[in-house]
């Protein structure tokens, strides 16, 4: 028996197969009935020697189909490395694809809004992190005050000190700390439904707003009553 001779192609090169002008990655070589045959972008099918080419050596029309696997989608709330505690919303997102002679790659780029301001960002996905998918997304800003943090004061001028002034802002305190008693409540519930599901799937992404939910009753509860002691969930 004759020595094997090696094969033309290896695993990550990248070909053209020559009857469709299509380019792939060479992902598998399996070597079957005395020939090489190579599996290209995890296809079913295997393409002998002499139907593919090196993309270096191809002088044909080239076409491409490329399949991008995004991570993240439109409305999707998620939190961005380097940026603390301010969440984003995707609003956009755009595949920049990367061709040389011996390389090729492709990059997910996604657009985001801030909550708080809608200041416009973009970042790559292994910067991410994903607090909520876009069907939870709207229903956890509002439970978590995002969008008009309760803590924020507006800023108002005093005109005079007469009993009226002094009755409408204590009006105006108590109202807020209902406001911020209702929302504790709301927060509430929205920890209960995560816990469930944490216990149900186990899935970190539910244990992660759970965190975040037991850090904003904190810091409400904290201005609802300075002087005690706040016991935790």
């Amino acid at each position: 028996m004759g020595k094997k001779k090696k094969p033309k192609f290896k695993k990550d090169d990248t070909v053209v197969i020559t009857m469709y002008g299509t380019v792939g990655k060479i992902t598998d070589v399996k070597f079957i009935n005395e020939s090489y045959v190579y599996e290209v972008n995890f296809s079913d099918g295997l393409y002998m020697e002499n139907t593919l080419q090196h993309i270096s050596e191809f002088e044909g029309e080239v076409k491409e189909h490329v399949d991008i696997e995004y991570k993240f989608f439109f409305g999707d709330l998620v939190k961005v490395d380097g940026y603390g505690s301010d969440y984003f919303k995707v609003v956009g997102f755009r595949t920049e694809i990367w061709r040389y002679k011996e390389n090729a790659w492709e990059d997910v780029i996604y657009e985001l809004s801030r909550i708080t301001d809608g200041e416009w960002l973009e970042a790559h996905e292994e910067e991410m992190t994903l607090i909520a998918d876009a069907e939870r997304a709207d229903s956890i800003i509002q439970k978590l005050g995002l969008l008009h943090p309760i803590n924020q004061k507006p800023v108002t001028k005093e005109i005079n000190k007469f009993p009226v002034v002094k009755l409408k802002k204590e009006a105006e305190r108590m109202d807020h700390k209902e406001e911020k008693k209702q929302l504790i409540d709301g927060l509430l519930d929205l920890y209960n439904d995560y816990s469930i599901l944490y216990k149900w799937f186990g899935d970190e992404e539910y244990k992660h707003v759970m965190n975040l939910v037991v850090m904003k009753i904190k810091k409400i509860a904290d201005g609802l009553y300075p002087n005690k002691k706040n016991a935790g969930i």
